[in-house]
């Protein structure tokens, strides 16, 4: 028995690398497993985690999967913050609660965060 197989490489090309096809599925997959990577790494910070989403699409020379983080202090996280004064705006003074109990400032001393990039140590895991 003599059977015959031709492969026409860039029709394979296309059949790979089409919206819903094999590749973009598998780096669907990648991109979920670095998304919730990082939401493990994003917990201790609140909120942070459930505003960490994915995308696939189409870049310049094939697909590119996204991890995003769009909640507003992202940014503060991933750079961390310098120590800075808080000083209240709209009212007199500052209102929290500091171990059950309720205390008035007028100005805050943060000492400022230290960095934590959730995103790369992701990346770096997932790979």
């Amino acid at each position: 028995m003599h059977v015959e197989v031709q492969v026409d490489p860039s029709r394979l090309q296309r059949m790979l690398r089409r919206r819903g096809g094999l590749a973009e599925r598998r780096l669907r997959a990648r991109t979920e497993r670095v998304a919730a990577l990082a939401r493990q790494e994003a917990a201790p910070h609140g909120s942070v985690a459930s505003r960490i989403t994915t995308d696939v699409r189409e870049g310049p020379s094939g697909l590119v999967g996204f991890v995003i983080s769009n909640h507003p202090a992202s940014r503060y996280i991933l750079d961390g913050t310098r120590p800075h004064l808080i000083r209240p705006r709209r009212r007199k003074a500052l209102r929290f609660d500091v171990g059950g109990e309720i205390v008035f400032a007028k100005l805050v001393r943060h000492p400022g965060t230290r960095a934590h990039n959730f995103l790369g140590i992701a990346l770096r895991l997932g790979r």
